[in-house]
């Protein structure tokens, strides 16, 4: 799956008994695509020691009502490919 610019997209609300790069204070909720930044290794991966392929990063855009119930700012987050839903 591919995302671009303006996609709505969902964190996925998982909890691996693993290192992620999926911060759990946005997991479920919903953001904004906002950019590209480029295929790089996926961490999960290499902290298990398994062999990495490169993924997409995207640059995604939460409110921090979203995040946190309050607030008038946002939060600008790099994920991974695997850590998106398409809504």
């Amino acid at each position: 799956m591919t995302f671009t610019t303006g996609d709505q997209v969902r964190a996925k609300a998982v909890d691996p008994p693993h290192h992620t790069r999926l911060p759990s204070y946005i997991r479920g909720a919903v953001g904004t695509v906002v950019g590209t930044q480029g295929a790089h290794p996926v961490p999960d991966d290499v902290a298990q020691g398994i062999s990495a392929q490169e993924e997409p990063v995207y640059a995604v855009r939460f409110t921090a009502t979203e995040l946190f119930g309050t607030g008038d700012h946002t939060v600008t987050v790099s994920l991974w490919e695997r850590y998106m839903e398409q809504l």
